[in-house]
Order: C-alpha cells, then structure tokens, then sequence
C-alpha cells in the first residue's frame, strides 16, 4: 500500500502526523502541499467515495482561505466550483491529506489515523 502525505513542512500537525507514521513504521512519501498537491481528481474522488463535504477539506484557518473571504463564499459555490478552487492552491486543503488511493484522512487525529493507517 502507497501511502502519499501531502503536508507543509512548517506545519506543527503535519510534524505530529509524520511523527506518528514513523513510530508505527509505515512507510509514506511526502508531497510538499504547494509544490506537489494533490491533483482535482484525486480530491474529487476521495471526497465522493468517502462522503467528504468539500468545504470539511478546506484549510479554514490559513491565510489564502481568508484572503479569498471563502467563509461567506462557500454556501454559495457549486460542488464544482469548490473543487476548482479547492485544488486551485495547494495551502487551502486542510492539511495533512493523507491518502493510499483508496483511504483518506484529513488533518490529524491519532485515532483517525490508527483507525485508517495502522497496520
């Protein structure tokens, strides 16, 4: 199983998560959020297959997400439209976002994670 984790280095859960990963002994590839994100239909598909809201996927406290005043945009977005702004910048996905292509976690939780990830 392919485990990829998309995190930002300097992000405290992303380190807690990666930490997390190395002391169960599972082996991941880390993807940079903003040079490498995950692409559309990847977002797209996890969240259909997992019953994700797509505004649950979004980083709510980062600084892009306010720029773009998304709080007060998102009610009134389409599913699509979500998705192209959603994975139009890789720092407004909630972070980190795990997946093997057939799971997925978002942020981090430790018993989300052992629930999904442990071996």
């Amino acid at each position: 199983m392919a485990i990829d984790m998309y995190g930002y280095p300097k992000c405290t859960t992303c380190k807690k998560a990666e930490k997390w990963m190395k002391d169960q002994g599972i082996d991941y590839t880390y993807h940079h959020i903003v040079e490498d994100p995950p692409n559309r239909e990847l977002v797209k598909e996890m969240a259909e297959k997992h019953g994700l809201e797509l505004k649950k996927l979004f980083n709510t406290s980062g600084q892009k997400y306010r720029e773009l005043g998304l709080k007060d945009k998102l009610s009134n977005m389409s599913h699509e439209e979500k998705l192209d702004v959603l994975t139009s910048d890789g720092m407004l996905i909630k972070r980190p976002f795990t997946t093997d292509g057939e799971k997925v976690t978002v942020g981090f939780k430790e018993a989300d994670f052992e629930a999904v990830w442990q071996k």
